[in-house]
């Protein structure tokens, strides 16, 4: 089978107070990752800022911003300067009091390809995004840029495999999952390998079950009690790490991938041949007792 090589990068940060400052450390990562021949790069989640969704306060709501809006227009020329597709994490204000969390899929030639809705909005302590973000009402997105098949996931979206799959039926060779987690300080010590083994495990069964490359995005850093835990990674469909950031560092990680693993993971594994679509209406319920 002919190879279909593509460099895929990866922008590891800690994020601080300044969103100017956040920016353009972005810009400069993505910059370097170009230059090591990265074609795709993905962003962390909410980059521009700290992860605000640790308290609910309303203040909060002015960091977000219109789509297409400033840092699409800054991403948008960056790619087309550099020729490179982007995937950008950013909080979406859709109108006065509608908020999403939102990755937007911007094209080498600097177009705005369209955006995905993060679908499952979590509540949990420290993680109070249901405060801020309305669910996602454009279902699950897949994208053929000039580079490849692209889907993107958001953060709580990685646990949930319906929404890989949803994105993997819709032509998406490589799920882009840009994530903000992280260990609680009271429970790292007994759970924090733990936590970290059970994220990273779910998406490599993703990559597996759909054959298909996946490529999670985390940040560092403590901010307030949470300490996010870095070690962003690419996998094959065949759930092999091909590459890992570091766990407390910021990173670039490039990673050169065969898409026609893709093809050749799929007729071994012919997992969507065999599914039974006359057998799964009852996912569509909530529970059955």
């Amino acid at each position: 089978m002919t190879p279909r090589p593509l460099r895929v990068g990866l922008v590891q940060m800690q994020c601080g107070d300044d969103l100017a400052d956040n920016m353009a450390r972005a810009c400069e990562s993505i910059r370097r990752a170009a230059a090591e021949g990265a074609q795709v790069i993905c962003t962390q989640e909410l980059f521009r800022s700290r992860y605000f969704c640790q308290a609910e306060e309303h203040v909060h709501f002015d960091l977000a911003e219109p789509i297409p809006g400033p840092s699409t227009e800054m991403l948008g020329a960056l790619a087309r300067e550099l020729g490179v597709v982007l995937v950008g994490s950013l909080f979406e204000r859709r109108a006065a009091g509608v908020y999403h969390n939102t990755a937007v899929v911007i094209e080498a030639d600097g177009s705005l390809l369209g955006t995905y809705r993060k679908m499952h909005i979590p509540d949990d302590p420290l993680y109070y995004e249901k405060f801020y973000f309305a669910p996602g009402d454009q279902g699950f997105r897949s994208w053929k840029t000039s580079r490849a098949g692209l889907g993107v996931l958001i953060c709580w979206d990685q646990w949930f495999p319906e929404a890989a799959r949803a994105t993997a039926l819709l032509g998406a060779e490589v799920l882009f999952y840009p994530t903000a987690i992280g260990w609680h300080e009271t429970e790292k010590a007994a759970w924090g390998e733990a936590q970290h083994s059970a994220w990273e495990t779910s998406q490599r069964a993703h990559a597996i079950a759909n054959g298909c490359w996946v490529c999670a995005v985390n940040r560092v850093g403590r901010e307030g009690t949470v300490e996010f835990f870095g070690q962003s990674f690419i996998c094959d469909p065949y759930g092999r790490v091909a590459a890992r950031g570091p766990v407390s560092d910021e990173a670039v990680i490039v990673e050169e991938i065969d898409l026609a693993m893709v093809e050749e993971c799929r007729r071994h594994w012919p997992f969507l041949r065999d599914r039974r679509i006359d057998a799964y209406g009852g996912l569509l319920e909530r529970f059955h007792p």
